[in-house]
């Protein structure tokens, strides 16, 4: 044997013994929190700009406490309220805006995915008095700018509370279930424009404007709850499916000192995702949107008569999206978002509507605004200008000039801003680093202070098999799509492994991102140990890659984005270290309608696909997101129906296990029902599991576990 023979067993021994000293991360471990990462909990930046508060709490004893901490020093100052004898546990909390009181949240329970019952405390911090809000369960406490009244919804009517004089009066009387809604959102307004509570205090707690949902002829829907009881119940909201009639929705004014409710004429408006008072408590913006979602109207209210003016007015030939970056600055000028130039960028408006200039520009995506510093003329984002698949914090002048990158590591990084903008906490993590938190000067992003970070976990998984992921592009279609891949440890070059994909493929969404790993990348990697590649390619309809990119699936969901998945994993099994013949996909609600149409569509490429919690079908899902990309089915029969993937059950060849919740209010349990009556019909073989109660995420006790060892189990036996 010569030397380099030798050499080489050697090093092959040295791998492979150090290969056998790693453990396999089990699935045991992943649901029992064995991987848990530490995070800072609720956050917030106290007025002074100077210090922060936190909200820490433990489970054995059951306490918690409301901390101020120093951001200089990141040392804490004081205990503002803690858990007792007097005080209840609490779990979430908000200050009046000068601090004077704080909303104290316990006994909270959910109702949907947002909405929440509580039983609600005011905590003075002058006198430490305490003050319970109402004896029974109430939804969106707010306290007024002074801190003196706090505003709820209680069995979907407006109530407001005078602190001082503990008395409550009751604003609105003709609250209902299924019919009206006062002061909170319906079903489908919670689940698309993402928010819960619809009234807003203006800046000096005169008036409070509010929208009021009729629901009455929102068609009804029920579930049954099977529970432990010997008969089942019924679980029953409005729920409007695409094409079906939404909630009229209309907009209030109640005058707090007269008790009067006046009415906002806003032309009809469809849809009014979005209130919010100006500085000027006699002026309120409101966001209205047609059915079609591609016609925006930014309004201004003067509150003393109701008059309504036009501020801007925005259209696309797909739909425009809405988010919370409209900020108002002293003068009521405000910076607003749009992918007007193809592109998610920043804007400076006038008082009244007029354009001053736009203020970030180039081939890349804004993705969170943080702030104005109107004594520095700073503005402070989040972008991926450091490649779509990185986030970094910047800051930039109103006029777009002066533009600085403050925490930009290759990876995911937000900020959360110190109330002055002298500081922020950067929180940083990449595929292969979990989170870390520190503290920087938000002048020019140096270094403060290193405040947590999770090095213990980091040191743990030294200890185990853990494939990187491997980031980069695929040619498909014409465009080069973000991609990632994960290899065995033992990877060998010249041997067939199996590959398993993983996608959501959703409009505007991201599954290929520069970020730490979540509970699906943990199960990702107990696959990858059992032998398996798995990757995943963000296809055509995803986001970060501007307007046209995200847009071009519009009125065709499920036909470019299968697309790519099939070709995609077409083009990988040229690998030479791909077995073309054993490939599979997965994915979860919107990935579990793309592995189902790209099993029958793509059966001569994909051998085996697990579907969860899928759509099989736009026509069963809500009106705001499903006509946002498809209009209705009345307008756009063929897009809703040549990829609904149970028109076409015969095409099923290879192995599909189908998995759903019987208590998903989201995408209801139905989808699955007529998949399952479709492949019976067409005599297909297939798998499938229900789960008792459990809801669009599939958990609770034992759940997890049991669904990730089913989805394991599928793998190893069909792939």
């Amino acid at each position: 044997m010569n030397k380099q023979s030798f050499l080489f067993l050697f090093l092959l021994g040295v791998v492979t013994f150090s290969t056998a000293q790693k453990k396999k991360i089990t699935l045991e471990e992943i649901f029992g929190g064995e991987f848990r990462t530490e995070y800072m909990d609720v956050l917030r930046s106290m007025n002074n700009g100077t210090q922060y508060t936190i909200l820490n709490t433990s489970r054995s004893p059951r306490s918690s406490s409301l901390d101020k901490y120093d951001y200089e020093t990141l040392q804490k100052v004081e205990t503002i309220v803690a858990s007792s004898d007097a005080v209840p546990y609490f779990s979430s909390y908000s200050f009046s805006d000068d601090e004077s009181q704080v909303l104290l949240a316990t006994e909270v329970e959910p109702i949907f995915r947002r909405s929440r019952l509580g039983i609600y405390y005011v905590y003075d911090i002058a006198s430490k008095e305490l003050v319970k809000i109402s004896e029974v369960k109430i939804q969106e406490p707010t306290l007024s700018p002074d801190g003196s009244k706090v505003a709820y919804v209680l069995d979907n009517d407006l109530y407001v509370m005078d602190l001082a004089e503990r008395t409550t009066k009751q604003v609105t009387t003709d609250g209902n279930k299924g019919t009206i809604i006062n002061g909170v959102t319906d079903w489908v307004y919670e689940e698309e424009f993402g928010f819960v509570r619809a009234f807003e205090w203006n800046s000096d707690g005169s008036k409070i404007a509010f929208l009021r949902f009729d629901e009455t002829e929102v068609p009804h829907f029920s579930m049954d709850v099977y529970g432990t009881e010997l008969y089942p119940s019924q679980h029953e909201f409005k729920y409007p499916k695409a094409g079906e009639k939404n909630s009229i929705v209309t907009l209030h004014m109640f005058d707090v000192a007269s008790g009067a409710i006046s009415n906002v004429d806003l032309d009809g408006a469809y849809y009014i995702p979005r209130i919010k008072w100006m500085n000027n408590p006699d002026h309120l913006s409101v966001q209205t949107m047609n059915r079609h979602q591609n016609n925006l109207k930014l309004y201004d209210v003067n509150a003393k008569d109701n008059s309504v003016s036009v501020l801007l007015e925005e259209t696309d030939a797909a739909y425009v999206d809405i988010d919370d970056d409209l900020t108002f600055l002293a003068d009521d000028s405000f910076i607003w978002t749009s992918e007007a130039d193809g592109y998610n960028h920043l804007y400076l408006y006038g008082r009244y509507g007029k354009l001053k200039n736009q203020i970030t520009e180039g081939p890349w995506e804004v993705t969170s605004y943080y702030g104005y510093d109107e004594k520095h003329d700073r503005i402070f984002y989040q972008s991926v200008e450091n490649g779509s698949i990185n986030r970094g914090v910047y800051s930039i002048s109103s006029k777009g000039k002066k533009k600085k990158a403050l925490s930009t590591d290759e990876g995911t990084n937000s900020a959360s801003f110190s109330s002055d903008f002298t500081y922020y906490i950067n929180t940083y993590s990449s595929a292969d680093m979990p989170y870390r938190f520190t503290l920087h000067d938000a002048s020019n992003g140096k270094l403060v202070k290193e405040i947590k970070d999770n090095s213990e976990l980091l040191n743990k998984l030294e200890g185990y098999e853990i494939a990187p992921k491997e980031f980069s592009t695929i040619n498909i279609n014409g465009y080069d799509l973000n991609m990632y891949m994960m290899k065995p440890a033992d990877f060998d070059p010249n041997k067939k492994y199996p590959l398993f994909m993983f996608q959501y493929s959703g409009p505007g969404s991201q599954q290929v991102a520069n970020r730490w790993m979540g509970t699906r990348d943990y199960w990702h990697q107990v696959l990858v140990s059992e032998g398996y590649i798995v990757a995943c390619v963000d296809g055509r309809g995803t986001g970060l890659k501007g307007r046209y990119f995200k847009k071009l699936t519009q009125k065709e969901l499920g036909k470019y984005e299968v697309e790519d998945q099939i070709d995609a994993a077409k083009k990988l099994s040229e690998l030479s270290y791909i077995d073309e013949d054993r490939t599979g996909i997965w994915g979860w609600s919107y990935g579990g309608f793309m592995s189902t149409n790209c099993i029958l569509k793509g059966n001569d490429t994909f051998e085996m696909a697990i579907a969860v919690a899928p759509v099989t079908s736009w026509r069963f899902y809500d009106t705001i997101y499903t006509e946002r990309y498809m209009q209705t089915p009345q307008e756009n029969p063929t897009g809703y129906d040549d990829n609904s993937p149970f028109n076409y059950p015969e095409l099923l060849k290879g192995k599909y296990l189908l998995v759903h919740g019987s208590g998903d209010d989201n995408v209801h349990v139905q989808n699955t029902m007529r998949m399952i009556e479709a492949l019976v019909q067409a005599n297909k073989q297939f798998d499938w599991a229900i789960y008792p109660d459990k809801n669009h995420g599939i958990y609770g006790g034992n759940t997890s576990l049991h669904l990730y060892t089913k989805l394991t189990n599928f793998v190893k036996e069909n792939l």
